[in-house]
């Protein structure tokens, strides 16, 4: 009789696995070629006028850039948007230490002829080429800067201090004429580029809230993994119980629907006012205040509870069998600890996935020499209306250079990068593979993680004496199964999904694009089509996920397994829909559970309401006290979700187990049950053979 589970396994789906390594291959290749030709400096640091980085080399000191005359900016994207491919603030920039944070400007009131440079302005506020001891004040120059804020890596105004602009301001040379026309041009200029600085302010305090509550987080977060560890464990004892007491707890809503929905009817029951006199109106109340609504709601809520009790009177044998099966996964985890810990494996690899997409999307973004061009930022003065469109430059010397003298507001401005050679013509190709490449790694990553814990829950269930019967090690067993024979059948699964997805995708961007030109017979084709795709993507989800147990379990191929999973499961589909609401309602209620009592605490904590006199964390030390309980609620959510994913896993895979074990076993010295005890008295079987092969638990 036996009394382990030793399946056979051998390589599957291998030219699929030929096909996932060479398109991993070329990923690599794609991401060498991105490292070897791609610049990120370009987008993570703000450059000068003459083209060098400000923050690191000769400028580390000076990481900050300043617009000499951001008034300009307003205007750059109408000067040089329909005549070339690039969008940037067409005036000098030099990289300073820090913004100026004072109101200053030379006008033709303060002008005196034996006036120096160096007396009115600052050198680190000049292009470096440029040399104020050198330079003799023979026209009247202006400088306004309203108490420059450092956004991230840019000087810009700061709108919140206008209001303390003095008045003679508004008579500078070369500004509008009255106060409110330069305040106005100052707040516009800065609407066209803060929003790419503003950010760093906020973030900075963000960072700050995190610097300083860090410790509390980390506290809240092991709390959430201690709840959900030991929830987990105690379904083994509590299962039954909560089980029956969500379910009587859903009735009781439901009854007292009824009870309340009878006695609004009752008290509206003399009232001669019915819902034909009131016809269609927004405001809803109206609408609970006449008989007729709360009559509907009343059979609508009486149907619905029937329904629930005739379920519950009919299925009330295979929730019981869902209940087992609970209290049996509950106990496999217990015996198979580090399946709990796997969730961070599957974690790390997808950090890994998506920094490298991330990594290989900016470097090919930033491949190509820079090219800059020549603008003339006022066409009419001088011969500048003689300036090709065409004509490139360098800006680390074309401000030294005679070449341009004859047009005072030339500038050499930052286009795009260069896309005339071979790489740069497919960048575009190559963006779409690292698009692809990245979302089939990341569905391989996932169907890895399920094909392993579910053949270490198989190990568990096919294992006749338990727990003697389990092998060493269950999970790094079945880790090492996976890799070695069924890359390729989770390669087969998980490119399915990708090209469900990327189909998904193309319909996301066609919709965004074509929306404003969509009359309602398109918006309607197209969101059927959306619906139908995500359907159908749940559909391959659940597919695969059932596909990979029977691959761990009986090591077939990716569409043997497919079609015998699904087979399988339509045998037996009343137990299925049974044993899946039951789990669901059963997690669900564990994640509230975790969720709900950690956020609550973090809340009452964060907010002061709850002081620890051992600690010197004090709520007034945050900027945003929201911050830390965002923070603990989301990650309380993600250890919850990644310790009852396992635990749904080992349902789902005991499960199936159970189904096989049903239509292949008889209870034979043969053929015995490797059901649990408790299973087998549910069912009304039992193993007819020697005591010691009676399925012990």
């Amino acid at each position: 009789m036996p009394s382990v589970w030793a399946p056979e396994f051998s390589c599957t789906d291998i030219i699929c696995c030929v096909l996932f390594i060479v398109v991993i291959l070329g990923y690599m290749a794609v991401g060498i070629l991105a490292w070897l030709y791609g610049d990120p400096r370009h987008v993570l640091y703000p450059r000068n006028s003459t083209g060098m980085f400000c923050g690191i080399g000769l400028n580390k000191a000076q990481p900050s850039v300043f617009y000499f005359d951001i008034l300009k900016c307003v205007t750059s994207i109408n000067i040089m948007a329909a005549t070339l491919n690039g969008l940037q603030c067409p005036t000098t920039q030099v990289c300073v230490e820090k913004c100026p944070d004072v109101f200053w400007a030379l006008n033709p009131i303060a002008y005196l002829p034996n006036a120096k440079p160096q007396d009115y302005f600052n050198q680190s506020l000049c292009v470096p080429s440029f040399d104020l001891a050198r330079t003799t004040l023979v026209s009247i120059i202006y400088l306004l800067e309203v108490n420059s804020a450092n956004y991230t890596a840019g000087c810009v105004p700061d709108v919140t201090a206008l209001e303390n602009i003095p008045n003679d301001f508004a008579n500078t040379w070369g500004l509008p004429s009255s106060i409110n026309d330069t305040v106005n041009g100052i707040r516009n200029a800065k609407g066209d580029i803060v929003n790419s600085f503003k950010a760093k302010e906020i973030g900075v305090r963000i960072f700050e809230d995190f610097a300083s509550s860090w410790q509390w987080i980390i506290a809240a977060l092991v709390i959430a993994m201690v709840v959900s560890f030991l929830f987990l464990l105690l379904l083994r004892f509590i299962a039954p119980v909560m089980v029956w007491v969500l379910i009587f707890g859903v009735l009781a809503v439901g009854a007292y629907g009824i009870y309340h929905c009878w006695w609004e009817y009752d008290n509206y029951r003399k009232s001669t006012v019915s819902i034909t006199d009131i016809g269609f109106t927004t405001d809803f109340k109206v609408y609970l205040q006449v008989k007729e609504t709360w009559l509907a709601f009343l059979i609508i809520l009486s149907v619905v509870e029937g329904i629930l009790l005739l379920t519950l009177i009919f299925l009330r044998t295979r929730i019981l069998i869902a209940i087992a099966l609970i209290q049996e996964s509950s106990k496999a985890v217990s015996h198979m600890m580090s399946t709990l810990f796997y969730p961070l494996i599957t974690f790390v690899l997808l950090v890994v996935c998506v920094a490298y997409w991330g990594i290989t999307a900016l470097y090919l973004a930033t491949s190509g020499i820079p090219v800059y061009k020549v603008v003339a930022l006022n066409s009419t003065q001088d011969n500048c209306g003689q300036i090709s469109s065409n004509e490139t430059c360098d800006p680390q010397t074309f401000y030294n250079s005679t070449d341009y003298l004859w047009c005072r507001s030339a500038r050499c401005i930052f286009i795009k990068y260069n896309n005339e050679g071979l790489l740069q013509r497919n960048l575009f190709n190559l963006q779409i593979y690292n698009g692809v490449a990245f979302l089939w790694c990341v569905n391989f990553v996932i169907a890895m993680g399920q094909c392993s814990l579910a053949g270490a829950f198989a190990s568990y269930y096919w294992a006749l004496n338990k727990p003697s019967d389990i092998p060493t090690f269950p999970l790094s067993q079945a880790f090492i199964r996976t890799i070695r024979y069924h890359v390729g059948s989770l390669a087969f699964g998980a490119l399915i999904l990708t090209l469900i997805q990327i189909i998904r995708i193309i319909l996301e961007y066609l919709d965004h694009k074509t929306r404003a030109a969509q009359n309602p017979c398109s918006r309607f084709l197209m969101c059927c089509l959306k619906c139908c795709f995500w359907c159908l993507e749940k559909f391959i989800k659940f597919l695969n996920r059932n596909a990979y147990i029977m691959i761990a379990v009986y090591g077939k191929n990716f569409c043997v397994s497919a079609k015998n999973a699904f087979m399988l499961l339509m045998r037996n589909i009343v137990r299925v829909v049974v044993l899946d609401k039951v789990t669901d309602l059963l997690l669900f209620f564990g994640k509230m559970l975790v969720v709900g009592g950690v956020g609550v605490l973090a809340f009452f904590f964060f907010s002061g309401r709850i002081r620890l006199p051992s600690s010197n964390f004090r709520t007034e030390m945050l900027n945003y006290y929201w911050m830390p309980i965002i923070v603990v609620v989301v990650g309380a959510y993600l250890i919850a979700h990644g310790f009852f994913s396992v635990y749904s896993m080992c349902v789902d895979t005991l499960f199936l187990c159970f189904l096989e074990d049903l239509e292949r076993h008889d209870g034979t010295m043969q053929k015995p049950y490797y059901m649990s005890k408790n299973l087998m008295k549910i069912l009304k079987k039992k193993n007819r053979g020697p005591k010691n092969g009676e399925g012990k638990d």
